[in-house]
């Protein structure tokens, strides 16, 4: 393999649409790799294929990538502003014989197929077009007659090469297809585009998905017919649904978009995807991004599919939402306050936030966790008032205790601390269960809230005994 002195990785995504969750950890393994070595992270984009390319995808991708955090070093780099560069190099395949015009149309090549798949062989280029004679070549070029450029792949022998994930990999050439390297319309294919930028970035280890694994032997060859120095090959483990299927839109989110618009912070992002396939060596599961760059190393790479685990995401998410200040939870939190249509003011949005904070393991469930803090009248089943095996009766009086117990507290005293200091007297007699629980259903007419002397606080003295009415009226209709 050859070696260069300095380290340079590059990500080098296809604008087709959204950014996948699994190109954000191909990038961020390419990222950790470039600081952990002082080396340099590229970002080039390969938009060589007209028929797949979505308008608007490479700046959308750009601006995730800027959302998540992690700047690249040079770039990005379009493919497609370095065509006549591709021509040029594929010409030059041509007249080493490490390369060939094929003039087949789209009809022969689609009956090549049929009968191949008929005779349950693996369908690939049967090589007619590997022998024409130059006099051929040329009256075909001549009368203007469509053609591809196709790599001469050698009939015998095998490509070997050390991958640092997955040790020694062989490929028998018998296998190999005559790969396609430059397209009827003058525009290069990923392989021959893939290598000449790889090669003319500097680019000293090539990081990417496993699905990229059958395509190496084709890049060795490249690189060995251009008798350029070949780079390291990485290929990291695929991203696998619980069911151990491959993650794709099918079974759920896959954008990285749609998790940040859920409400996922970077961080939470960048530390989940670091451990998707990388084993630290220890039960840690926190990392900072100091620490991975410290931490992180190819050798512990996994070689099997890593899992996608929901569950997990929310809990580390959540942990990261209470690191957070409440000024800059509350920032991030305004946008899906506002999108849940809640008629907020600054003060209050903050007290609730704060409140709120403990509980929340998406932005995004903030409007419905705190919805209750905003209306006028809440909805609710009133079996929700009754605390283990309390009857209807004891909810009632008890709810009538405590409406009489906080009326004596005047409005500008109606703060967390005097309410619980006043009910705690009740809760010691009563029960704290038998008084807090059916108090605090009514506030927030949830199963699951933060404390009703908080909530109290928020809604105010009025709302709060507006509420413990309504559910005292419920607990009539329900006898």
């Amino acid at each position: 393999m050859g070696t260069r002195e300095k380290i340079r990785v590059r990500f080098a995504p296809s604008p087709t649409g959204y950014l996948h969750i699994g190109g954000l950890r191909t990038y961020l393994y390419n990222w950790l790799f470039a600081r952990q070595n002082k080396g340099e992270m590229i970002l080039r984009i390969e938009d060589t294929d007209r028929q797949r390319y979505v308008e608007g995808a490479t700046e959308s991708l750009i601006k995730t990538l800027k959302r998540i955090g992690l700047r690249w070093d040079k770039g990005p780099f379009l493919q497609s502003q370095r065509v006549n560069g591709y021509q040029t190099m594929a010409q030059r395949l041509i007249d080493s014989g490490h390369a060939y015009y094929c003039f087949c149309s789209p009809e022969i090549l689609e009956e090549m197929k049929q009968k191949q798949v008929a005779e349950n062989l693996a369908p690939q280029y049967d090589g007619r077009c590997r022998n024409l004679t130059e006099e051929e070549i040329r009256k075909r070029l001549s009368d203007k007659q469509p053609y591809v450029i196709r790599l001469k792949v050698p009939e015998q022998g095998v490509v070997k090469f050390n991958d640092l994930i997955r040790g020694k990999v062989e490929f028998d050439l018998e296998n190999i297809d005559d790969q396609v390297l430059m397209k009827s319309d003058g525009w290069p294919t990923y392989h021959l585009a893939n290598v000449i930028d790889d090669h003319a970035m500097g680019i000293t280890h090539v990081i990417r998905g496993e699905e990229w694994l059958p395509s190496t032997p084709k890049h060795i060859l490249l690189y060995r017919a251009f008798g350029w120095p070949i780079p390291e090959f990485a290929h990291l483990p695929l991203l696998l649904n619980s069911d151990h299927s491959k993650l794709s839109k099918r079974q759920g989110d896959v954008a990285v978009e749609d998790y940040l618009k859920q409400g996922y912070l970077s961080e939470t992002l960048l530390n989940f995807l670091a451990l998707l396939g990388w084993n630290p060596g220890n039960n840690q599961e926190v990392f900072n991004l100091d620490q991975l760059v410290k931490d992180f190393s190819l050798e512990k790479i996994q070689k099997s599919g890593a899992i996608f685990n929901r569950e997990k995401l929310d809990w580390l998410n959540g942990h990261y939402i209470r690191k957070k200040s409440v000024s800059r939870l509350l920032k991030l939190c305004l946008p899906y306050l506002k999108q849940a249509g809640l008629d907020i003011n600054y003060r209050k949005a903050r007290k609730v936030v704060s409140l709120e904070q403990e509980r929340l393991k998406r932005l995004d469930q903030i409007g419905e966790l705190v919805k209750f803090f905003f209306t006028d009248k809440l909805e609710y089943d009133p079996k929700i008032l009754i605390w283990k095996k309390m009857s209807f009766g004891e909810v009632t009086e008890n709810l009538k205790k405590v409406r009489f117990i906080l009326e004596k507290i005047p409005s500008f005293m109606f703060k967390t601390k005097n309410i619980s200091k006043k009910l705690d007297v009740l809760a010691k007699e009563k029960g704290v269960g038998e008084i807090f629980w059916p108090l605090r259903a009514c506030l927030s007419g949830e199963k699951a809230s933060p404390p009703p002397q908080d909530i109290a606080e928020i809604i105010g003295r009025k709302k709060t005994l507006e509420r413990i009415n309504l559910a005292i009226n419920k607990m009539k209709e329900m006898r």
